[in-house]
């Protein structure tokens, strides 16, 4: 009678825009037109937040027997707090994870997309000056934050002469972002029930993600400390030099360095 055990899949949309088709046109012309031109594309996001330490982790390992964890998961009890900001480079099939240790503001994804630039894009795509980036609507990166687009600004279009372009996914389709797919689930499927009872170790099951398909991945830990609620200065909103696309200008974006 095709009975079986089954578990719920997240499948209805309910919150979806009237331009999400447009939008999803939109994207896959840019991501045509830098593939063209053998321009740096990448996709970001920040993954869960995890606490530090001997919690529990979901999923399941072979073992001989079960590793015995804390029965609560009190923040008290915790190393700290890991926040796994993610950049994927689908041409190539290469990550890259930040490890932040404080909060997920605009300040600490841009910077982790800049470090990223410096110690592998440079190398990877040498005297471009065209970079796309794929991000969600919400969160540190969200479409609508003034603080996101300024710190693009000074941490990357401006130090390194980049010329950003920003495309975001429509709101409740951030599954569709490829870092969700390509990336953050083979994250999750390395670690499955592994504490993260370190940084050491979080950074190691980072690292050692990989797939049949040639998937690798770097991790870097951030020790910055980076305050919420830091509202941008005048002198920083009088250097941002964004132009929006005629194309649903609130979604995408660009922004040209100050020569």
């Amino acid at each position: 009678m095709d009975y079986s055990l089954r578990v719920n899949h997240k499948k209805l949309s309910t919150d979806s825009s009237a331009d999400r088709d447009r939008q999803f046109d939109y994207i896959a012309d840019l991501r045509r037109r830098f593939q063209r031109r053998r321009w740096p594309m990448i996709s970001v996001d920040t993954k869960k937040r995890e606490l530090v330490g001997n919690f529990k982790n979901p999923g399941t390992r072979w073992d001989r027997a079960p590793r015995l964890v804390n029965d609560h998961d009190f923040r008290t009890d915790s190393i700290g707090v890991a926040i796994p900001y993610g950049i994927y480079d689908p041409a190539t099939n290469r990550g890259s994870v930040v490890v932040g240790i404080s909060h997920d503001t605009p300040a600490f994804a841009a910077h982790s997309i800049a470090h990223w630039w410096q110690r592998e894009g440079l190398l990877r795509y040498a005297g471009a000056r065209q970079l796309l980036i794929l991000a969600d609507t919400g969160g540190s990166n969200a479409c609508r934050c003034l603080a996101w687009k300024i710190q693009l600004q000074s941490q990357l279009a401006d130090p390194f002469g980049l010329t950003v372009t920003v495309a975001h996914y429509p709101t409740g389709a951030s599954k569709w972002n490829p870092i969700e797919h390509r990336l953050f689930s083979e994250i999750s499927k390395n670690w499955a029930g592994e504490p993260l009872n370190s940084y050491p170790t979080i950074l190691n099951f980072i690292r050692t993600t990989k797939t049949h398909t040639g998937l690798s991945v770097s991790a870097y830990l951030d020790r910055t400390h980076y305050p919420t609620s830091v509202d941008p200065a005048p002198e920083q909103i009088c250097l941002l030099r964004l132009h929006t696309h005629q194309v649903l200008p609130r979604w995408n974006y660009t922004i040209l360095p100050n020569l």
